[in-house]
């Protein structure tokens, strides 16, 4: 049973269409994928409409990535199994979307300082459909500009305090968690290990979020270490959060694909523990 319970289309900042995704997920045998842009759910109908034409089962989950500030940290919060109808919901992530627009704008300003000129549209032409995120910045300074690698762009230019980095005013972690959960979701901390903080840092994280009433951890994403692994999964029993899985999946690539290596802890609760809507395909048990 493969379960993958974070991924990206173009929508955000994944390189896939969501009938691309679906059927990537086809292919790579997944039976139960999550679709979690950031902070939109613009993607969902798609997928659930091509999924519908599909012959093969496949059990999509509908969520989001909703981005928040915390101690100068940009720190991400997952919802699973959200309302993606719900007129409340779409206004609040509505308000994320000005958010990231206005940005943009000034990142694409402090880019110019540095000497790449139109950097702006670019940016947005590769975005599409989707919202422009960082991601796309980097993506347009390595394709036109000379930048050699997105790890580059971001660690001269676009990461936390390079020059042409803008801390955006995103929500607080409690303020993601009420806007997923009146939705009808779950909040699930987001890569925990991916942060750039310190385990005591890391600590006080968890607590909070189990604080203020989120409800899952993700415990298996790609790129975690052992000893990681094993503190996340201290802090997800300690703080009595169920355990999520999910491969961050942007494009198929040697480091992350969906489904793969997404195993949790026997010792921990899935999140997925009590959903009925897969119940046939064997995922409780």
């Amino acid at each position: 049973m493969k379960i993958d319970l974070h991924s990206h289309t173009k929508f955000s900042d994944g390189h896939l269409t969501p009938e691309e995704l679906v059927l990537r997920a086809h292919t790579m045998q997944v039976n139960v994928l999550a679709i979690t842009d950031h902070d939109t759910v613009a993607g969902l109908d798609e997928a659930h409409s091509v999924q519908a034409k599909q012959k093969r089962p496949l059990t999509l989950i509908d969520g989001v990535e909703i981005s928040t500030l915390w101690h100068g940290f940009d720190i991400h919060v997952v919802g699973l199994n959200v309302n993606r109808q719900c007129p409340e919901f779409l206004a609040r992530l509505d308000g994320q979307a000005q958010v990231r627009e206005a940005r943009a704008e000034k990142i694409a300003e402090k880019l110019e300082k540095c000497g790449f000129e139109g950097v702006l549209p670019r940016a947005k032409a590769l975005a599409g459909v989707g919202q422009v995120t960082r991601a796309h910045f980097a993506r347009v300074l390595v394709n036109n500009y000379g930048v050699p690698t997105m790890e580059a762009a971001f660690k001269k230019y676009l990461g936390k305090g390079k020059r042409a980095a803008v801390k955006a005013e995103w929500p607080s972690i409690e303020t993601a968690i009420t806007w997923i959960q009146d939705a009808g979701g779950q909040a699930v901390l987001a890569h925990p290990a991916h942060y750039d903080m310190t385990a005591k840092w890391l600590r006080r994280l968890v607590a909070l979020f189990e604080q203020a009433g989120g409800d899952a951890i993700e415990t298996a994403f790609p790129g975690i270490n052992k000893t990681k692994q094993e503190l996340i999964n201290e802090l997800a029993q300690t703080h009595s959060l169920l355990a999520s899985a999910g491969s961050d999946f942007h494009f198929p690539s040697r480091w992350t694909e969906l489904g793969k290596n997404l195993g949790i802890s026997s010792k921990l609760t899935p999140v997925w523990h009590n959903w009925t809507q897969f119940d046939a395909l064997g995922a409780n048990s």
